[in-house]
This record gives C-alpha cells, sequence and structure tokens, in this order.
C-alpha cells in the first residue's frame, strides 16, 4: 500500500428533514448566498421552497443562477461568477446533482480568479481560493457532493476537463434520500452506473496490497448491484435510495483509492465521448467499460479480474481465472442492460467519425491507467468494439 495523507473535510447530514439544519451551516461561514440549480426538478418536488423559506426565515439574503445543464457548461460558471462579483456573494449552495455541483465549485474558484475561469480547467490559471460551498443532493451518482473535483464542459473547444482542488470540497453536504423518489429512471440507471464505475476505478488497480480499500470497493459494487434493480421498481423506497446515496458518496471521496495510485481509464473516454455528443456520462460509462475489462484483460490483470467475479459476483473460485473474469465482465454489461442502459455507441447516435480524434484527445498528455495503461490505439480500439 502507498503512502497517503487522509482528509475527507466535508460534514455531512444524512437522512430525512436535514435540510433543517441548512441555515445554521450556511451562517457559519457566509451571510449572502448563491443559490445554483439546473432545469427546475427541485421546484417541482418542493424542495426549492423548503430551501428559500429556510433562508428567508433566518434572514439570509440570496440569488439564483438557474439552468444549468448536465454536463456543465463554462458559460453557466461565467454567470454565477458574476453574480457573485455583483452581489457580494460570500456562499455558493447548489441543490441538485453533479453537474449543478460541479459548476458551483468552479463559481466558487473562479470568483478569485480575475481571469477566464477556463482558465483553471486548462492550467493556464493559477487557483488562489475558493468562496465556501454547501450542497443539497439530489441524485446518487457522481459523488460531487464529497470531493474536491470539478467536470466542466466548453462546447466551444469541444473539451470536458476535470480539476480539482481541496479548498473546492463542500463545507457541508445534506443528504436526504426522500429528494431521489422523483428522479426518473433512466437517470437513476445512469448514476448507479456512474457510481459502479468510480469504484472500478479505483479497483482495478496494481497495488494489490490495499486489502481494506478492495474489500470497501467490492461491498459498495455489490450495494448496486442489490439495490439498483430495487430503487428501479421502487422509486419510493427509502431503504434502497438511502444506500445508493451513499455508496456514491463513498465511491468517489477518496476513501477508496487511499494507499493507490488514482490514475483513470474509463473517466476520460468517456469525458470525450460527452465533449463531443453531449451524451449523459453515466451512459457512457455503461457503454465503455464492458469494453475496457475486455481490452485490459491480460495475464498481469487476470487476478483482480478472477476476484472481482468471485468476491462480487458470487462465481466459483476454483474455476479457470480467465473464465471467472469474463464470466464476471459479462454479468457486468448483463447487469447494465438490465438497468435499461444502452450498450452500444451508435445507439447514443456516435458512429465511426469521430473515433480516432476522440481516442487522440483521451490521450493526449499520455497513457491512460495505471492498471493496464492504454494508449491512443487502446482506446480507438475500445471505441471500435463498442460501436
Amino acid at each position: 500500500m502507498l503512502n497517503f495523507d487522509y482528509s475527507i473535510p466535508t460534514k455531512i447530514f444524512f437522512g430525512k428533514d436535514q435540510i433543517q439544519k441548512l441555515p445554521e451551516q450556511i451562517l457559519e461561514f457566509g451571510s449572502r448566498v448563491l443559490l445554483i440549480y439546473g432545469g427546475g426538478s427541485i421546484k417541482k418536488i418542493g424542495l426549492y421552497d423548503q430551501a428559500i423559506k429556510l433562508l428567508r426565515e433566518t434572514n439570509i439574503p440570496f440569488w439564483e443562477l438557474s439552468g444549468v445543464d448536465p454536463n456543465p457548461k463554462i458559460e453557466s460558471v461565467r454567470r454565477g461568477i458574476d453574480l457573485c462579483h455583483n452581489h457580494q456573494i460570500d456562499f455558493v449552495l447548489a441543490i441538485g446533482g453533479g453537474s449543478t455541483i460541479d459548476c458551483a465549485k468552479l463559481v466558487a474558484a473562479g470568483y478569485y480568479y480575475s481571469g477566464d475561469p477556463w482558465d483553471l480547467m486548462i492550467g493556464k490559471g493559477q487557483f488562489e481560493n475558493a468562496l465556501p460551498i454547501g450542497t443539497i443532493l439530489t441524485l446518487a451518482a457522481t459523488g460531487s457532493e464529497m470531493d474536491p473535483i470539478a467536470v466542466i464542459s466548453n462546447p466551444e473547444t469541444n473539451q470536458k476537463l476535470g480539476m480539482g482542488h481541496p479548498l473546492m470540497a463542500p463545507k457541508f453536504s445534506i443528504l436526504d434520500p426522500t429528494y431521489t423518489y422523483s428522479v426518473p429512471k433512466n437517470q437513476t440507471a445512469a448514476g448507479i452506473a456512474d457510481i459502479m464505475s468510480h469504484v472500478f476505478e479505483a479497483y482495478f488497480s496494481n497495488i494489490k496490497s490495499a486489502y481494506v480499500q478492495n474489500r470497501l470497493a467490492e461491498a459498495i459494487l455489490k450495494t448496486c448491484i442489490h439495490y439498483g434493480p430495487i430503487a428501479l421498481e421502487e422509486p419510493n423506497n427509502y431503504e434502497a435510495r438511502a444506500n445508493l446515496m451513499w455508496a456514491s458518496s463513498l465511491a468517489i471521496n477518496g476513501l477508496l483509492s487511499y494507499g493507490k495510485m488514482r490514475k483513470w481509464s474509463c473517466h476520460p473516454i468517456e469525458h470525450e465521448l460527452s465533449a463531443y455528443y453531449d451524451i449523459t456520462h453515466g451512459v457512457g460509462l455503461a457503454i465503455i467499460t464492458p469494453h475496457w475489462m475486455e481490452h485490459v484483460l491480460e495475464d498481469s490483470t487476470v487476478e483482480v479480474f478472477k476476484n472481482y467475479g468471485v468476491n462480487v459476483w458470487g462465481l466459483n473460485p476454483n474455476e479457470d481465472n480467465y473464465a471467472i473474469a469474463r464470466t464476471a465482465i459479462s454479468k457486468t454489461k448483463e447487469f447494465f442492460i438490465t438497468l435499461g442502459l444502452p450498450t452500444t455507441l451508435r445507439s447514443v447516435n456516435i458512429d465511426e467519425e469521430k473515433l480516432k480524434l476522440m481516442a487522440d484527445a483521451a490521450t493526449k498528455k499520455g497513457t491512460l491507467g495505471e492498471f493496464r495503461p492504454i494508449n491512443n490505439q487502446d482506446v480507438l480500439q475500445i471505441l471500435k468494439s463498442a460501436l
């Protein structure tokens, strides 16, 4: 196991009616709030009214940035920063899923940067500080409510990039599973694939001595496999929604990656799909992941795949390692199918036209991953196999 420094600074308020703690938590850090949300679903479920009622009752002034898209765009970030400067905002509150939270993170960081916030995403600008951030989560998927990373898209340059800094970690996050009851089946399914992909990126590693992390990862995967179908069939099942929501946070808050190298493969590939075609992140991951697994299966990686098959899918450990590995990969793909997720790129209107362009873009800074490093030709082959 590699050396690591442990710190997960976000305070979590988990469960029903935890939104009542919102005003006191905000007032620990600020008093003038920018409220950021997406397309209006928080108004349909009554969450918006709950939040602003609490703000008004405690005389906390607020301004709003609405309409944040899935795969949040840099233009929303720019509008948010302008609002912060114009109204002397000192706290950013995101209500929604990962896209809304990611937008809020870059707004908070961009507030202290004099240039264009996209500079921070491409490494051109110097990160100086960030406004404090709080979140109220409405979708179990990205884990952005408990990590310091933002992923932002720039349609002008066909880029979808991630950037992280400890100061962008939310100060607190309110996780009430009842806020996810109204999430449509397709978004619930995509969220489950996203959670599992975060776990895969940490689990499939050459650092095999991180025994604790690997067993935790397997538990989270089994949680998704068990509760995912229940949440789809029973949207108001609190137990299923609660377990998926907590799995989402634990999958990417760093816990599973401590003691390992954090060099991912499937996410950089999927970011190119979303950058060029604006598809749902979890959908792209569900399509790509089984093909990546098949591509990197070899003598040096088969043992980890065997463990995955035995410990997650309950396969017979006495069978041939490769047979176990291939069955586990097939079960992964079959599970995504049972969730109603697409299995090919063509099914989401992606053809061969830009595959090489995306493969080259995904690997422009070098090979992806450490489990079995892949170059642009590997990525191209994975994309072609996913057609």
